[in-house]
């Protein structure tokens, strides 16, 4: 039990020097004005990026650990999560404070100009759902639920890559990249895929069902 503890504790140390150095080699970039001849568009694309990373590297956490019996790797997850949410916030912090100097007039005109915008955005905010319900004791108390809206790393998993892939005016090479990328991931889970959309309709179906019998016991 000591050595897990001791062999987690280290990996943990390691995910955390990992995810946290490109943050600092950003903020050397910035500080020595070496971010490119726009600064604004390199900050936003860099954490934009990291978020994809994190991303990936949250989605591959399983498949890796069963793979390879590492009951040790599934341990970190939640970690690897909050780093996407965190890279994630950053991105979305860099839009509003330095592209939009947190002006909201403009960002409604931004959304009409460019609608990719929404898809990103809903992608966050299924982020942030995620991150808010890691918790353990939020965990035990949502029961199956919980399982239910961290499934939702999957909708967001397809969500990004698009959003990345339609934000890109050009250069497409490395957006269709991740899209690949992500394609394969997603088809290594794909029985879960499966049970996530049977537990989608399952849903829709049940909120139909009511919504129908609340407007026929309304004429009557």
């Amino acid at each position: 039990m000591g050595s897990t503890s001791r062999n987690l504790f280290w990996l943990k140390a390691l995910f955390h020097f990992i995810a946290l150095s490109p943050i600092v080699y950003l903020a050397l970039k910035v500080m020595s004005n070496n971010a490119g001849g726009d600064p604004v568009q390199y900050i936003i694309h860099f954490t934009g990026i990291g978020a994809l990373n994190t991303l990936a590297a949250t989605l591959l956490i399983s498949p890796l650990a069963k793979r390879y019996k590492l009951g040790i790797l599934m341990k970190t997850r939640r970690l690897v999560g909050l780093y996407v949410f965190a890279y994630a916030s950053l991105h979305v912090l860099a839009f509003f404070s330095l592209d939009l100097l947190f002006a909201w007039s403009l960002f409604f005109e931004e959304v009409v100009k460019r609608p990719y915008i929404i898809v990103g955005a809903t992608a966050y905010i299924l982020l942030a759902a995620l991150a808010l319900t890691s918790f353990s004791a939020i965990r035990r108390k949502m029961g199956k639920r919980w399982q239910q809206l961290h499934n939702g790393i999957y909708v967001i998993a397809i969500l990004v890559p698009v959003h990345f892939y339609w934000s890109v005016k050009s250069e497409v090479i490395e957006p269709s990249l991740y899209l690949l990328f992500f394609s394969i991931l997603l088809g290594l889970r794909i029985n879960k895929i499966k049970s996530v959309k049977q537990t989608l309709f399952k849903y829709l179906n049940v909120s139909m069902w009511n919504k129908n019998t609340k407007s026929k016991q309304g004429k009557l």
